[in-house]
């Protein structure tokens, strides 16, 4: 199954054939579903602090923030978007040429609530001289995803989830990367300075840092505060060997091998080089837009104060 150019290609990535056969046996055979204990409720795995001692955790977090704490905000952000377009490249490879499935019904009659709508229509205009309206009127459903997806369009197919845009705002839509640099300012900032760091595959990383460069200041200007944004890679070790329905390893126009970013659970040494105090750490796009934001930055102070606690009870044990 596996040939030369396949185990010079696996060892370059710091892998062993045994772990790329073991991952195509697991693949094949298919993971366990974990053992439920019970389902998590109040008292039972789950806090449910009354309006006082939520107001005591935020207080708590605030004061540990103003004694110069480092707090670092960790992002997940190697996560490819192709998942999240399946049904949309199924479309593209499909024998009919216009919406048949409901998904795809459901994604033409909202295509204008998108973020992205504005920048699709242009790359469409730029290559076909249709907007995406005229180029629906005329049925040609396929060239509007494809200009969503390929290449030549937004690429959207393969660019990370990091840099898509997701929300509308009156100034202009934002990235979940965007989101996060704005969640880092309102509840992970000491001393006027948020750090957040970002783990990213290689091949994005220049196009991560551009769009920091892109939009940094204009976040430090509308919240006075400076950030404090870095990168790391996850390492090519701990990739996982794509496969084909017939769990054979699933190969490059080129014939090469593809691999996939791992899980979260492959950051844990990038984790463990981070300096600070205290990490908040959220998947990249686990985002919601401003208007609805208020939970999220409350809860996190409230979580991160329930931490301090904790942490201050430690530190006296040990003292």
């Amino acid at each position: 199954m596996l040939s030369t150019n396949d185990l010079n290609q696996i060892q370059q990535r710091g892998i062993t054939q045994q772990q790329v056969e073991h991952q195509l046996e697991q693949i094949k055979a298919g993971f366990p579903f974990l053992r439920i204990e019970a389902a998590a409720a109040i008292g039972h795995g789950i806090m449910a602090p009354d309006d006082v001692q939520r107001d005591k955790y935020v207080t708590d977090w605030k004061q540990y923030l103003e004694e110069g704490h480092k707090v670092v905000k960790f992002v997940p952000a190697s996560g490819a978007a192709s998942r999240m377009f399946k049904n949309l490249f199924a479309f593209l490879s499909a024998d009919y040429d216009v919406p048949t499935t409901d998904f795809e019904k459901h994604f033409f009659d909202n295509i204008n609530k998108f973020a992205f709508k504005k920048e699709l229509c242009a790359k469409c205009k730029a290559n076909t001289g249709l907007s995406v309206c005229k180029l629906i009127e005329a049925g040609r459903y396929k060239d509007v995803v494809a200009n969503l997806l390929e290449a030549k369009g937004l690429n959207y197919g393969q660019l990370p989830k990091g840099l898509l845009l997701f929300h509308k705002y009156e100034q202009g839509p934002r990235t979940p990367m965007e989101e996060h640099l704005v969640e880092a300012a309102l509840y992970a900032s000491s001393d006027g300075e948020a750090n957040i760091h970002f783990t990213v595959s290689h091949e994005h990383l220049e196009l991560f840092k551009g769009k920091v460069a892109e939009k940094l200041e204009s976040f430090e200007k509308l919240y006075n505060i400076r950030l404090n944004v870095s990168f790391s890679e996850q390492k090519p070790s701990t990739d996982t060997i794509a496969a084909n329905p017939d769990n054979t390893p699933f190969r490059n126009e080129d014939g090469t091998l593809l691999f996939r970013p791992g899980g979260h659970g492959a950051l844990i040494e990038n984790l463990n080089d981070i300096d600070a105090d205290v990490v908040f750490i959220k998947n990249i796009d686990n985002v919601v837009p401003d208007r609805i934001k208020a939970d999220t930055v409350l809860y996190k102070k409230v979580l991160a104060g329930i931490l301090v606690d904790a942490q201050k009870k430690a530190f006296e044990y040990l003292r």
